[in-house]
């Protein structure tokens, strides 16, 4: 069955324990390896490795022996309580062995968790646990923390107050830092106000941020697609301080407005639109792609690509007389206030 990326969330903080297993699967093995930890230590308690209820299989040894998880998972260790068979790097090679393991499983044997990097929907890994009446297949997407994901974050690290302001800026850093990054940044702010009662503020966060964060250019765009236009400072200086090109930043939003000209321009609609994109997008991300071609509409879009196409031969002219990346910050404020207006 699959876990929708709405309701994974809830799942990974408590996981069901009755189900023969779970498979993880995403481009961004650090956003893998986190929700792995969450369940499998939901699942077997903080003590479990330690009480040898964590057998870890990795997915090169387990295509050498099929016959490995299904070992572990039968074996009965010296402690009692539930018992993990975590699968590492999985691939279509291992899909034979785990498909046997899941037939076999009973009530009692210990859970099966397998991750694996990014799988096309034709994986049989993916059509395996999607299939399955009694496991979860989770796809992890490249998105930032939602709000709620923060506060757990917040909690976890002994933060109960934080002022609209701190959270304001929490989310900014959630968009710009790793996952682990971030959570380390979290904990960091935990030891940080450790025995003060006081609320939260953005001075705290700033005394413990990093000094420099790294901007994707997908955070820009979509800041810029969305009319979020007193958040593009910030990203444009980060995007500075990392060495991007001001050529390259204007082609890569020109390319996305192309894009969404051809979901919003689609005379069957939008969805039918976003299907035409190649390559394909998958996931939050197709959907936010969807809304936003949505909310600016066809004509709006058209005008958007005219003016990065004249911003583009404005920075390849020879007269040129402003500042490269100033030229491409009013452009990209521009677009934001043309969405807002």
């Amino acid at each position: 069955m699959k876990l929708t990326p709405r309701d994974a969330p809830a799942y990974f903080a408590r996981p069901d324990p009755a189900r023969a297993g779970l498979l993880i699967y995403g481009a961004d093995a650090m956003r893998v390896a986190l929700r792995r930890q969450q369940v499998i230590a939901a699942l077997v308690g903080p003590d479990g490795e330690k009480e040898m209820r964590l057998t870890r299989i990795a997915a090169a040894d387990l295509a050498k022996d099929p016959a490995t998880l299904a070992d572990a998972m039968r074996a009965q260790g010296f402690f009692p309580g539930p018992r993990v068979a975590f699968v590492e790097d999985a691939n279509d090679r291992v899909a034979e062995a785990v498909t046997a393991a899941l037939a076999d499983w009973r009530e009692g044997d210990a859970q099966i968790v397998v991750t694996a990097g990014a799988l096309k929907p034709a994986s049989k890994l993916r059509k395996l646990f999607e299939g399955h009446k009694n496991a979860y297949a989770a796809a992890i997407y490249d998105d930032p923390p939602s709000k709620a994901e923060i506060e757990t974050a917040l909690r976890q690290a002994g933060l109960q107050n934080a002022d609209g302001d701190a959270m304001r800026d929490l989310m900014a850093l959630a968009r710009a830092l790793d996952p682990g990054d971030f959570r380390q940044t979290v904990e960091k702010i935990g030891l940080y106000k450790m025995g003060d009662s006081t609320q939260l503020t953005p001075a705290d966060i700033a005394a413990c941020a990093p000094v420099s964060v790294e901007a994707d250019l997908d955070d820009i765009l979509r800041i810029v697609a969305e009319a979020r236009a007193s958040e593009i400072g910030p990203v444009m200086s980060r995007l500075r301080a990392q060495g991007v090109q001001p050529v390259g930043l204007c082609i890569a939003a020109t390319r996305h407005f192309r894009a969404l000209y051809t979901v919003a321009s689609d005379p069957r609609g939008p969805s039918q639109g976003i299907a035409r994109l190649r390559p394909p997008v998958f996931g939050p991300r197709r959907d936010s792609m969807q809304r936003q071609a949505q909310a600016w509409g066809a004509a709006r879009l058209e005008a958007a690509v005219t003016l990065l196409t004249d911003t583009d031969l404005a920075l390849r002219s020879a007269g040129r007389t402003a500042p490269a990346m100033a030229l491409v910050e009013r452009a990209l404020i521009r677009l934001a206030m043309m969405r807002g207006a």
